[in-house]
């Protein structure tokens, strides 16, 4: 039997998980006698012949401990969306001729939504043509918006960042002797759970995607609470809609373009555009921090439980490629919460393409502001012990 080649790339936004993954790629197909060959910045890299021989560039034990704890992605990425096959199977036939010089047996693709697009695309083209490829999806993304799967890798060591800096930043609002509040602006396109994730720090308020913003409404409870207290902290997702569907991102900056997959290119300034209405509105000092592009790089915060996840995906996802599964991705179901315990399923990932997972409507406060236990509890294990902290004085 000739020597199997595994073909891998990454797609999307990086998460700080996301080497994790390749790292069990890579030590799953070695443990069997594959090679690895990586696609430099992903599937558009690769159609312009970049590609890397990762058995050379990560020769031992050693190298791959480091590039699962490296943050973004190693190989690079893209965003770059595949033409439907019926609409340019020209552009089909030559990538499947690539993957044929490149000696790919399988395609394993470890993105987010969009990249689930591309697997499942790829894939059942391949099974329309008669191709002995494989392909699966291997899911990171730290919306945690994909379907079929309890979580994503990604997802759990953002949320740790989001939750241990909206602590630190309500500490940080509170040294003053006088009425502010401040807006945490997370990432969150179309899905809130990273926002969700904010609760752990006790914020006085969540506001979510999936919950319309009504303006009048969220000055009212605003002033409500600078009665009682000094010091408000929101958790805001830059996904945040006015009633109308309007993003408020929208709002603080008209005009932005959008990108390959149809969205808004530059998803920020929520934050920015309440904290500028609070203050004209209350006259109260007012901050937005967006904690921004860290929410999906910082390794110092990083989820123990969300790299070797990365990890075990990556494994178990080659090691389906190469026992002849293909158009599926690789997903988590969660056994029990405590003692916490997972364990991974194939999934058609043609179920999962173009879907958004949203916070269930039953997980979020009756006032639609915040969120409630059980997401609390769906949560903590992911991100793992927070930092033990003093209780603000009186």
């Amino acid at each position: 039997m000739s020597e199997k080649t595994v073909l891998v790339g990454q797609s999307g936004g990086p998460t700080a998980a996301i080497n994790a993954s390749l790292a069990g790629v890579v030590a799953a197909a070695r443990s069997v006698g594959a090679r690895v060959t990586g696609m430099r910045y992903g599937i558009q890299g690769f159609l312009a012949g970049r590609t890397v021989d990762l058995d050379e560039v990560l020769p031992d034990a050693r190298s791959l401990s480091l590039l699962k704890q490296t943050p973004a992605s190693w190989l690079g990425s893209c965003r770059f969306k595949l033409p439907q096959p019926a609409e340019n199977e020209p552009f089909y036939q030559d990538l499947f001729r690539r993957f044929a010089e490149a000696g790919a047996d399988c395609v394993l693709y470890i993105g987010g939504n969009d990249s689930m697009d591309t697997i499942a695309k790829l894939g059942d083209y391949g099974r329309s043509v008669g191709s002995e490829i494989r392909f699966i999806g291997i899911p990171k993304t730290i919306d945690n918006d994909l379907v079929g799967t309890d979580h994503t890798p990604g997802f759990g060591s953002a949320a740790r960042l989001v939750a241990t800096s909206t602590a630190e930043l309500a500490l940080d609002a509170d040294v003053y002797d006088l009425k502010s509040v401040t807006f945490v602006e997370i990432m969150g396109r179309d899905a809130g759970w990273l926002a969700a994730s904010s609760a752990l720090a006790n914020p006085d308020l969540v506001l979510l995607p999936e919950v319309p913003l009504v303006e009048d409404v969220l000055m009212e409870r605003l002033a409500g609470l600078l009665k009682s207290k000094n010091t408000v902290v929101v958790g805001v997702s830059e996904g945040v809609r006015t009633p109308d569907g309007r993003l408020y991102a929208e709002l603080a900056a008209p005009g932005a373009g959008v990108d390959e997959f149809g969205h808004l290119a530059t998803l920020s300034g929520t934050g920015r555009y309440l904290a500028s209405v609070t203050k004209e509105r209350l006259g109260c000092k007012t901050r937005a921090v967006e904690l921004s592009t860290l929410q999906r790089c910082a390794s110092q915060v990083v989820s123990r439980t969300d790299l070797n996840e990365a990890y075990m995906l990556g494994g178990t996802s080659t090691r389906a490629a190469l026992d002849g599964e293909t158009v599926k991705m690789c997903a988590l179901e969660r056994v029990a919460d405590d003692p916490y315990e997972v364990r991974t399923k194939l999934i058609d990932v043609l179920s999962v393409a173009n879907q958004v997972r949203h916070v269930p409507a039953e997980w979020i406060t009756e006032d639609g502001m915040g969120v409630t236990e059980e997401l609390l509890r769906y949560v903590r294990p992911l991100v793992g012990d927070m930092p033990e902290q003093l209780p603000p004085l009186p």
